[in-house]
């Protein structure tokens, strides 16, 4: 069964950076696509950044690009999301997914993790 955790959360300043990772327990970590979501207070569940298998493409939300970058280490099964220049509006639960063949419907989810910005 595939098991995601997600690691990293944590309360920063605005302006400040943090990073969050995503431990895979599967034998073919490389063969998927992986992304992070998010979801804020009272708000639905958004895409943040996703990367294609057999790819170094990248994909962001506007809403990141330029702070947020998405990386995997295959020989680890880790994937990561550095969030640089945070914002209080970046606050949110921080979920890593895998498998995500079309339009970054995901398949498998990890638990989340916290990412607070104080203003």
């Amino acid at each position: 069964q595939v098991q995601l955790v997600e690691s990293g959360g944590g309360l920063v300043q605005a302006g400040g950076s943090l990073s969050v990772s995503c431990a895979a327990s599967v034998p073919t970590f490389s063969s998927y696509s992986l992304a992070w979501f998010r979801q804020g207070p009272g708000k639905e569940r958004e895409f943040v950044a996703g990367m294609r298998w057999g790819s170094d493409s990248t994909y962001y939300a506007v809403s990141v690009k330029g702070r947020f970058t998405i990386s995997r280490d295959n020989a680890r099964n880790t994937v990561y999301l550095q969030m640089n220049s945070l914002k209080p509006e970046d606050t949110a639960a921080y979920y890593c997914a895998m498998n995500c063949p079309t339009t970054w419907s995901c398949v498998y989810w990890g638990q989340g993790t916290q990412v607070t910005v104080s203003s």
